[in-house]
């Protein structure tokens, strides 16, 4: 079940109907102008709270488009981060991208399964190694921490952690409204045993 509240209505609750309105209209405008161009996924849902939805997106749009580490392995992060949440919406968004931005298709279905992927290339294998890390023990080893600084420098430590975190959020925010998938797209992932 959706829990879906329209914007204005949701907006006009909180801060009073003019106020609410133009805050809640400016973030739409920012994002619908930037290069998402798109209110789908997480966006409806920060419309609820536009004021830290607009602050959202601005991060979401660095980490995703103005980023030190290239597309594919941004790419990839995302998914991981995507499965780890169990993000249905994340990730049928997110596998259209990683595979145009040249993500293996074997690396995202091992990804999916919840294994390892067994065919990475080097890079691949450092920011999956540093994302599935992250995840799981909140930390990162030093071994981890110097493959990511020394392919990418300190500035890819940093904007590889701001990603997860960004979908971290993104994927709550899905989670939590129940934001569905187009009409007749079968949920992409499975529960995993963990």
């Amino acid at each position: 079940m959706r829990r879906k509240i329209a914007y204005a209505a949701a907006a006009a609750l909180f801060f009073g109907a003019a106020a609410a309105v133009a805050t809640t209209e400016a973030m739409a405008d920012a994002v619908l102008a930037g290069p998402r161009a798109s209110l789908n996924g997480p966006f409806n849902v920060m419309l609820r709270s536009p004021d830290l939805g607009d602050r959202l997106q601005k991060v979401g749009e660095y980490v995703r488009f103005k980023t030190s580490i290239p597309p594919r392995l941004n790419e990839l992060a995302i998914l991981v981060t995507a499965r780890a949440w169990t993000a249905q919406y994340e990730w049928y968004a997110h596998y259209q991208y990683a595979m145009k931005a040249g993500v293996p298709p074997a690396v995202a279905e091992d990804i999916a399964a919840g294994k390892r992927p067994t065919k990475m290339e080097g890079d691949e294998a450092i920011v999956y190694n540093f994302t599935r890390e992250l995840i799981d023990t909140k930390q990162v080893s030093d071994a981890t921490f110097s493959a990511v600084k020394d392919k990418f420098g300190e500035r890819g430590v940093v904007d590889l952690i701001g990603l997860i975190g960004y979908y971290h959020t993104v994927s709550m925010l899905l989670n939590v409204d129940r934001y569905p998938l187009p009409e007749g797209v079968k949920p992409p992932l499975q529960a995993l045993n963990r």
